[in-house]
Order: C-alpha cells, then structure tokens, then sequence
C-alpha cells in the first residue's frame, strides 16, 4: 500500500477498535489507536501470512504481547478478511473467539496467549530460536510490545538472550505511548533511554514516529533485511491517537471511549478497507524421525537416582524422535539433561540462569511442533509460574522437570528445596503431576510425557534410591502401584518419590511387630488413583499420606480430593515438611520433618493403638 492506503487503514483499524470495544462496553480502545498505524503498515506491506494455513512453514509469526490491545489484532483480522464485522461486533461476549486478550485455544492465527505483561518477547524468542537454529525456513518473528511492558525483567531476560543467540529473524516493535494504566510510564517518551538499553543487551535499535507511516515502512523494512542481531523499533505514539477527547489523556487506560459516536465521525467514519497480506515463501519441514523409544535399563540391584535415570531416559527418547528439544537452566550437570545435550547438540537450548525465559522459550518451540523438555532445580521453577500459567491458557504442551527436590537433597538447606512445587503444578490448569521413585519409573514416565497434553511437570531427586521395578513395567498416568498390602492391613501409606523407600523401610519395621500396613506408590499426583484409594481406605480405614513436600497443596490434598465427591471419607493423617529445614545430611533432614521410616512407623503405631483404643 502507499501512504495514503496506509493511512487510511490505520485510522479504519482505530475506528474498528472504538467499535468492538464499545459494543462489548469495556476493552482498550486507546491503547489499541496508539498502535493502529504499526500494525498497518505491518500487515500491508511486511507480514507474510497465509491465512488459510496458520501452519504453514514460510509463514511469519506475530505476536501481541500487549495483548489487551486485542481489539486492533481483531480489526486487523477484519481487514485481512478472516473476522466478519458481525463478529468483530462479539468482542468479549459470550461464547466469541475474540476474547479480552487473544488466546490461541480460540484462533488459530495467535501464537501464544498474552495478557500477563512481558512473555510476548521472551516466547517470540522461543520460537525465533525455532526458526534460525531448527526450521531454517525464513520466517520472521514480530512481536508488538507495549512500554508499560519494559519494565518486567522477563523482557529483558528475553532480550539478553536474542542477542546472544543472534536472532536477527526477531523483531521487536515497541509502542512508546507515554501511559500506562495509572498515570505515565517509568520513560514517557524517552525514546533514548528505552534505546540505550537495548543497546546494551546487543539489539540493534531504530527510533521512529509511530504515526509516519512512511517512516513505519522504511523501519520495518530495514529491520526485515538486517543480519547478525535482532532489532528494536522504538515508535513515539499517543494513546487514543486521532480523538481529541481522549489522546494523550491520563484516564483512560481499559474504558471504552465516552462517546464513541463522535470519535468514529471525527475519525471519518467507518472505513472496509481490506488487505492482500503477501505470501509466505515456499517452504516446506522434514517429517520429524520417530522410532521406537529404547528406554535405559539398570542392572539388577544398583542403586539409581531418579535425575540420573531422567537424563538417559530423555537422551533415549531424543534417539527415537526428532521432535524432541531439550533446555536447561545453567545446571544441566546437575538435571542430568547434558547427557541430551551431549548427544544431540543441535536440539539442545541452553538458557542459562534465566527461569522465565527457559519457560517461555519452551512455550515458543512447542508453538514451532516441537516437544520441549525444559529442566531446574524444582525450587527454581517457581520463579515461571506466571509463564507455567500462560502457558496453560495457550494449551501448550511442556513438559518441565524439577530436580532437588525436598528435604531430602541435603545440606544444601532451604533455599535449594522445591517444597511448594507439587502444589504449584498441581493448581496448573489440565496439568499433570508425576514423581517417580526408582529409575524404570522414571523411565517409562519419561517417555509417556512426550505424548500427553498441556503442561506435564516430572520431580526427580537428587539422591539414589533402591530399584523397585524392572524394565517392562507400565505406569499409566493416573494410576499407582500397591507395593504391600494383606487382608490384616491396619491402615495405608501412601507416597510418591522419596518417601516411598521411606514407608516400604517403615511397613517393614511394623510388620516385624505384628502391624500389617499398606503401602501405595502413587507415582501419579495429579491425576491421581481415586479407585486405589478409595479400595485402601475401604480395607483399611485410614490413609497416611507422607510427601516431602509442604503440607499445603501437595500429595496429602491430593489424596483428600480423591474423597470430595460427598462419598465416605476415611481416617486421613498427613506426615509432611511442616518446619522449616536447616543444613543437614538427608537422612537427618527426613528424620528432622517426621518423614523418615522411623518417624513413620511410630505415627503408625500411635493410630493403631488409638484405633484400637476407639
């Protein structure tokens, strides 16, 4: 389009959004006509899009990560022909594809939902990463950010890691407005100081007038063209741009213009302009190789932490399939995932001391039809929830692994045990939770989750355990494994992980004093084994649960929700991590917690007598 198209199309875009927001009686109008002219320019004469195939190889990917801006990503879906007016009119309404913030569950032009301030960029890495280092098909990434946006750190985590990656494949475009949703921004229209920054982390930067489009054009074109790093376009912008009632006013962020009517006839009415998005290049992706999975086997009787096994069991599953991507946190020696970097370097994706964009780099390959495995210290995953979260509104399926896990890794203290991540991931929506106790498990699981849906999260620890299983066991997701159990048994363990050596070495102790207990592996925590429970506290009349995991939230509450249907509910006793740890060996950390096989078997006794007492 020319200068006069372009125009015109940015002020229908700004009339678009006055309209959607004012038929839905909320949204953000004023943030969406700062931006109007960006997107514009972008959509006409830069953006290679095939509508009809959102999976096209070629195609470029887009990203709002100012996603309350939606209505100007939905007037720009009208003009490209793929939104009617009728249902640009359903904005926020009832059962509509276009939500409050895009969603990718919805539409299947979004590439990841936004919303939650600063994850646009660091998942347009993940998959500018896709694209330069594994599809090679010469897309761009872009991504529209907004000012406010600047000040989370997860940006700059994203930035720091572009520039080393050398996206030049990324570009950010920066809507430098001046107002955020209480008053102005931290800069206002410092487009230098935003600049400097960028600078700083590597970014080649571009300082431009948000409404000149022709000075848009020529930004975008030089940053498509550019080679070796990525680029920022910084665009000075005014809030509510072309309504005089509203731009550049504090006041107005998230409301639908007070007279909508007389904007959109200031604006010069409604506009049906429509945009021919060019082509994307001709590409086409190798079917990813997929072979049978030939899990690691452990000799008889060694003794194998569930890390180690977690290590070869995914260098296992990278050998049978080509989508399989691996990241890490800097301490892959650690999560045992340098053994799949080791072997398959090109598929490996060191994100270094940087949680949130580790997460969000996974998000951004699973976006690409990959199949990450991103790994930490369980402790350390809880710095992402936010992106875990997100993640789960855009249904994208990661699988996250937490090492160290618990009380039991030692003497590194408190600060090193993930003792609220079990809790974390289980409150994750369509989540599931595993924890492993022995190596074959471990294994088998490993492979399971490659094929599930949503956001999988495995916790492995540190510390080796005795084999309880061998090589051909299954272990279905949502089931558990009844490792003792008589028609004498006078009450049930139930554990996972750890703890589960922990009851075995208890029940033995009991039995040897005539106390017959059960004892349940329930390797699946979310979703858990309702059936095998609700069997066990049936025969048994009491479940004792024992995780090394906080009380709240953890395996404990999972098992009590196995009895919230309004059904009977058994005796239920929780042994978990109430104190707060200090620097000990593990043995002395379990004992410490009450969660020791010592600790256990005398919990178990008190409830024998006093059932016998009762």
């Amino acid at each position: 389009m020319n200068t006069a198209e372009l125009a015109d199309l940015g002020r229908q875009l700004r009339v678009d959004s006055i309209r959607a927001a004012d038929a839905a009686g909320s949204g953000h109008p004023t943030s969406s006509m700062s931006a109007a002219d960006l997107m514009a320019v972008l959509l006409a004469n830069h953006l290679r899009y095939d509508f009809d195939r959102p999976d096209h190889p070629g195609n470029d990917r887009f990203i709002l990560s100012k996603g309350h801006a939606s209505p100007l990503l939905y007037s720009a879906y009208k003009a490209a022909g793929v939104v009617d007016d009728a249902e640009l009119m359903t904005f926020r309404s009832l059962g509509s594809r276009l939500e409050g913030h895009p969603t990718p569950r919805r539409l299947p032009w979004v590439e990841t939902a936004t919303g939650s301030l600063g994850q646009g960029l660091p998942v347009g890495v993940g998959i500018a990463m896709a694209g330069k280092r594994l599809d090679r098909t010469g897309y761009r990434v872009w991504v529209l950010c907004g000012d406010s946006e600047l000040a989370e750190g997860s940006v700059w985590e994203a930035a720091e890691h572009a520039a080393f990656e050398n996206l030049d494949n990324l570009v950010a475009i920066v809507d430098v407005n001046r107002l955020g949703q209480r008053g102005p921004t931290r800069h206002g229209h410092d487009l230098d100081a935003y600049a400097r920054r960028f600078e700083a982390f590597g970014w080649r930067t571009v300082e431009i007038d948000g409404h000149d489009v022709d000075a848009v054009d020529r930004a975008l074109g030089e940053a498509a063209s550019a080679t070796g790093r990525p680029t920022v376009i910084l665009a000075r912008t005014l809030k509510g741009k072309g309504v005089k009632s509203v731009e550049d006013h504090e006041g107005m962020h998230g409301k639908p213009l007070p007279d909508a009517e007389e904007a959109i006839a200031e604006l010069g009415g409604p506009g049906n302009r429509t945009v021919h998005v060019n082509e994307p290049p001709a590409a086409e992706l190798p079917e990813p190789v997929r072979t049978h999975v030939d899990l690691p086997d452990f000799p008889e009787g060694e003794e194998v932490p569930t890390r180690d096994a977690f290590g070869k069991a995914l260098a296992a599953l990278g050998a049978a399939r080509g989508d399989v991507v691996a990241l890490d946190g800097e301490v892959g020696d650690s999560t045992r995932t340098e053994e799949f970097a080791e072997e398959y370097p090109d598929r490996y994706f060191e994100c270094y001391i940087a949680e949130q964009q580790m997460v969000a780099a996974a998000v951004g390959l699973a976006a690409r039809g990959r199949v990450p495995f991103a790994t930490s210290f369980a402790a350390f995953l809880t710095r992402a929830h936010d992106f875990v979260r997100m993640a789960a509104i855009s249904g994208s399926g990661i699988n996250l692994i937490g090492s160290h896990a618990g009380t039991a890794i030692g003497q590194d203290g408190p600060s090193q045990m993930g003792l609220e991540d079990l809790a974390m991931f289980r409150s994750v929506y369509g989540s599931t939770v595993l924890y492993p106790c022995d190596p074959h498990q471990t294994a088998r699981l490993v492979a399971t989750m490659a094929d599930l849906e949503g956001v999988r999260y495995l916790r492995t620890s540190r510390g080796a355990t005795p084999q309880l299983y061998g090589p051909g066991e299954e272990f279905p997701v949502g089931g558990s494994k009844v490792l003792r159990s008589s028609d004498d048994d006078r009450l049930t363990l139930v554990a996972a992980g750890a703890t589960v050596h922990e009851s075995l070495a208890a029940a033995d102790a009991l039995a040897g004093e005539g106390i017959a207990v059960r004892v349940i592996d329930l390797y699946s925590v979310k979703p858990v084994d309702q059936e095998t429970l609700r069997r066990a506290a049936e025969q048994t009349g009491c479940l004792v649960t024992v995780e090394d995991h906080h009380p709240e939230g953890g395996l404990g509450d999972a098992v009590a929700e196995a009895f919230a249907d309004g059904g009977p509910v058994p005796r239920l006793v929780r042994l978990a991590v109430r104190a707060m740890p200090g620097s000990a060996a593990p043995d002395q950390q379990l004992h410490a917690v009450g969660i020791d096989a010592e600790s256990i078997a005398a919990a178990a006794r008190l409830l024998v007598e006093k059932a016998v007492v009762a």
